[in-house]
């Protein structure tokens, strides 16, 4: 299916050799040394993130004159290996600000869909795969975190929730799926498999680094930050997606959800907004057909992927390894 619409060097600057061989480590490096890093857990979750988010959102969404975009965006392209190759529109002075190259569109037969069960919905880095166990989710070996508090209570189920559990419905299991976007990586997300979505829960909330150094260091992230709950039911029962926001993501879009509005002021976090698709579109909810694309970040940030199926189900990949929309994510 072809990705919703709703060369390189050309467009660079010419550097000296040495700057080429910089990474973006290497840029940040001087700030590290200033002391901007946090020096304890406590200092980082109380740093306003989410106002500095806001106004990283202000500043990517401003136009650029034309003749500024294509050195200023050569920069960020340079620093993260974008590679433009890919994009629906290569040419840097075809992209009004900062944002627009963040949420850029892919050309559309770049990202062909596996025929597999379940393919990968986003770019980015698996950082971590496998079975739910007790009810805890792994965040980093050794760190887990508790269902309900990633997701919340499923009252809004007709199953009352039950379904949740692994052993809930004869011979399948619970397994989930972690995917980190980089700020280089393509933006988008799109649907893993064949699903129905029948509910949005959006917990406002912290918008902290979802870095693998940070998610290592910070028990619970997934859990304090800004996320977006797409849930529903797959062939094999409970199926969701949830989006998860980062420093300097100052949004999270989902397409066929003109309502969601996230990182507002005026949202207190600690609770969390309902939404149900079922009262739009009936029971069924909306179809997500795999490849479909479902929404988009204003920059790098978490995929995370919670599901029923059964006992043969098998992942395709591993912890560690890069995936691109449509790759092969698992299988019957």
């Amino acid at each position: 299916m072809a990705v919703p619409r709703l060369s390189l060097q050309r467009h660079l600057p010419r550097m000296p050799s040495r700057a080429q061989q910089l990474r973006p480590w290497q840029i940040l490096k001087p700030l590290t040394r200033a002391g901007l890093r946090p020096t304890s857990k406590a200092a980082y979750r109380r740093a306003p993130t989410r106002l500095l988010s806001r106004l990283w959102g202000v500043l990517t969404g401003l136009a650029l004159p034309r003749w500024l975009r294509r050195p200023l965006l050569a920069l960020y392209v340079w620093a993260f290996s974008v590679n433009m190759a890919e994009a629906a529109e290569e040419d840097l002075s075809g992209y009004r600000s900062l944002g627009e190259l963040f949420r850029r569109p892919l050309k559309p037969w770049v990202r062909p869909i596996a025929p597999h069960d379940m393919v990968s919905p986003a770019d980015g880095q698996i950082v971590h795969l496998g079975r739910v166990r007790r009810s805890r989710l792994e965040q980093v070996k050794g760190m887990t975190y508790s269902l309900e508090s990633f997701l919340g209570p499923q009252d809004w189920r007709g199953d009352g929730g039950q379904g949740l559990s692994p052993w809930g419905r004869p011979g399948h299991r619970l397994y989930h799926c972690v995917i980190y976007l980089a700020p280089g990586d393509y933006h988008r997300f799109h649907s893993p498999t064949d699903w129905h979505i029948r509910h949005r829960r959006h917990f406002p909330g912290s918008l902290m680094s979802v870095s693998p150094s940070v998610v290592r260091w910070i028990p619970g992230l997934f859990c304090h930050n800004e996320r977006v709950v797409l849930s529903g039911e797959w062939a094999h029962g409970f199926f969701s997606l949830t989006a998860v926001g980062a420093t300097n993501v100052g949004s999270i879009r989902i397409y066929c959800d003109q309502d969601l509005c996230t990182n507002c002021a005026h949202h207190v976090q600690g609770g969390y907004h309902d939404c149900s698709y079922t009262a739009w579109v009936g029971p069924d909810g909306v179809p997500a057909p795999k490849g479909a694309g479902l929404g988009e970040f204003n920059l790098g940030s978490t995929i995370i992927l919670l599901f029923q199926g059964p006992r043969h189900f098998g992942f395709r990949t591993s912890a560690g390894r890069r995936v691109r929309v449509g790759q092969a994510l698992g299988s019957l």
